[in-house]
């Protein structure tokens, strides 16, 4: 990520009280981070739209967390959302989700190191974002390991997040600008702070500097 920022924040003292509660929030419990919800308090509707539908669906719902959370980081992988990839949820790593996971996210099929419901969201995931074709055979796995109302929790959840990295990816934002130095438990490892941020982001080994493979029917 690099280039001159493309939205501004707003400033908390031009928010409401409501908002800047969700904006505390946001420091003491990360994704979403508080740069990102800055820039949605440019219009209160969006703000609370996105705040609220991540809090339902997302953070809480009927299908567990870790699954989402998976889900979440694969597409920030797929789209190259550097904001939301260097950004993790600590409940979703409370609930097991480890680096090794995140690194092996665009190899899921052949992975060793999910179960098999997880690679079945990981697939969900994966059609969604590269418009794959699910014939019978994929929608007999994901109702193997899911339920109707968690596929459609799910579906929404990728769809939600899908859309949000899709727009944030564009915008030059980082982290540590807003709130600064007040949170740093929702980041990645080695994202921890402006300065390990930067200094991650110059390794040549950097997660965004490796090409993506596309699906060849992608749109």
């Amino acid at each position: 990520m690099a280039g001159k920022q493309r939205i501004s924040y707003v400033p908390l003292d031009k928010m409401t009280p409501e908002m800047r509660a969700e904006m505390e929030r946001c420091v003491r419990e990360g994704t979403p981070r508080p740069e990102s919800t800055a820039v949605r308090a440019h219009v209160p509707s969006c703000f609370w739209f996105f705040a609220n539908s991540w809090n339902d669906i997302f953070r809480n719902g009927i299908l567990d967390h870790a699954i989402k959370e998976l889900c979440r980081i694969y597409v920030s992988r797929s789209v190259v959302c550097e904001f939301c990839g260097n950004q993790r949820s600590i409940k979703g790593q409370n609930a097991g989700v480890n680096e090794g996971q995140v690194d092996d996210l665009m190899n899921f099929e052949k992975s060793v190191k999910y179960n098999d419901r997880q690679k079945a969201a990981l697939a969900y995931a994966e059609a969604i974002v590269w418009r794959t074709e699910t014939d019978d055979a994929f929608w007999e796995r994901m109702h193997k390991h899911y339920s109707e109302p968690e596929l459609v929790e799910l579906g929404c959840a990728i769809g939600l997040t899908f859309g949000q990295q899709s727009f944030l990816r564009m915008l030059n934002i980082d982290h540590h600008q807003v709130m600064a130095g007040l949170s740093s438990a929702s980041m990645a490892p080695g994202f921890e702070t402006a300065e390990a941020l930067a200094k991650s982001k110059a390794d040549p080994n950097y997660w965004a500097k490796k090409k993506t493979d596309a699906k060849k029917d992608a749109a």
